[in-house]
């Protein structure tokens, strides 16, 4: 890392834990069969029901799975400098990491558990998806630039939360540069670490905590 200013025109680093371009062709697939399906079932309610009901029907069926495929190809989340920015279906959000009042690590446990980076500027709020690892001891990480880039960002801020995470993601930017296995790695650290505790919720990583994992 580095303290020198960060440039207005710094380079758009994408922060996608899985691009939307892998499974977009899954989702329109599965777009086709719901339209198939809520033709089938509009049909059937309307034949039993009467036209208005087999129209409502086929609506219900087909509106929530044709929606989530349109909707989740266009969610992209980037950083520039210290600015982060989501895209969703209704318009884009941009947040300051220098500027953040709260910066926290969650880990959602379960059979394929996810680690987060919850970033809080006053009323706003960003999650930045970190890594996600299965029980069986695989997985996917943010790419390297991107957790770079992060850590940068994380260093421009006055919290000491922040500060501790980006010293978290620089150790598993050396771990990955040594090509270290999973267990040396501090993310998948922090994952094995929630998954004793044997809960169910998000958990909050304390500061303690994420300085064990380095």
């Amino acid at each position: 890392m580095t303290d020198a200013p960060l440039p207005d025109d710094a380079q758009r680093i994408g922060l996608d834990l899985v691009a939307p371009e892998i499974y977009g062709p899954v989702l329109r697939r599965l777009a086709s069969i719901a339209l198939a399906l809520a033709l089938v079932v509009g049909v059937i309610a309307g034949f039993l029901f009467g036209p208005l009901v087999g129209l409502v029907a086929a609506l219900v069926v087909a509106v929530p799975a044709v929606g989530y495929a349109l909707a989740v190809p266009r969610r992209r989340l980037w950083l520039r400098g210290t600015s982060i920015t989501a895209r969703t279906l209704l318009g884009t959000r941009s947040l300051d990491i220098a500027a953040v009042t709260g910066v926290e690590l969650l880990v959602y446990p379960g059979r394929l558990s996810r680690l987060v980076l919850r970033l809080t500027a006053g009323p706003d709020r960003q999650v930045v998806p970190l890594a996600m690892y299965t029980d069986a001891g695989s997985g996917r990480e943010l790419h390297l630039l991107g957790l770079r880039r992060l850590a940068d960002a994380l260093v421009r801020s006055d919290l000491p939360a922040a500060l501790g995470v980006a010293d978290l993601l620089v150790h598993q930017l050396r771990a990955e540069a040594r090509d270290a296995p999973l267990p040396q790695r501090p993310l998948y650290r922090a994952v094995t670490l929630t998954r004793a505790k044997d809960y169910v919720a998000p958990i909050v990583l304390t500061d303690q905590e994420i300085a064990t994992l380095y």
